[in-house]
């Protein structure tokens, strides 16, 4: 792993544990293993290092879409699958940290932006070549649906995708 992928993937953990706010030039250089220094030679400032590894982690995530729409026969199998990939998260993690920085930050906005409007599209076009009325407006409020359940996991881990499945599924039908 490059000098560079590890200061991205420490600062994925970090944000994931700490928040993005306690994120310091030390903090991120001493869980890398490299010194304070290679921090900025590497990238313009921390906040730079905290916003390509959010952002690369979402598109990561998301890279996994269209195998999930291939092996889903129906868009009730996409929703149960999408829903159940949540399962194992608790809601306290970098997803949920990037989201919310995205409300404070205009360049983390504009970045997740552009990762949502990817996965709208992709999930817009496959509910539409399934008759799926509306497209683009279910694909975004399913995107939306989902986001919610991960921020509210931290809250109400009984919020199941089973559960949750439920009552997103009656929008499909």
């Amino acid at each position: 792993m490059t000098v560079r992928e590890r200061l991205l993937h420490a600062a994925a953990e970090l944000i994931a544990e700490k928040g993005w706010g306690a994120v310091s030039t030390r903090v991120l250089a001493e869980r890398a293993g490299v010194g304070p220094g290679v921090v900025h030679y590497h990238f313009d400032s921390v906040r730079s290092v905290l916003v390509q590894a959010s952002v690369g982690a979402l598109r990561a995530a998301l890279a996994g879409l269209p195998a999930v729409l291939e092996d889903a026969a129906t868009p009730q199998d996409a929703l149960t699958t999408l829903l159940g990939a949540l399962d194992g998260h608790s809601g306290r993690e970098l997803f949920t940290e990037t989201l919310l920085a995205a409300t404070r930050d205009d360049e983390v906005r504009a970045a997740v932006r552009e990762v949502l409007a990817d996965f709208r599209a992709e999930l817009a076009s496959w509910l539409a070549a399934r008759g799926v009325p509306t497209p683009g407006e279910t694909a975004a409020v399913l995107a939306a649906a989902v986001d919610g359940v991960l921020l509210h996991r931290a809250l109400s881990p009984d919020l199941t995708s089973d559960l949750v499945a439920q009552v997103l599924g009656r929008v499909l039908r």
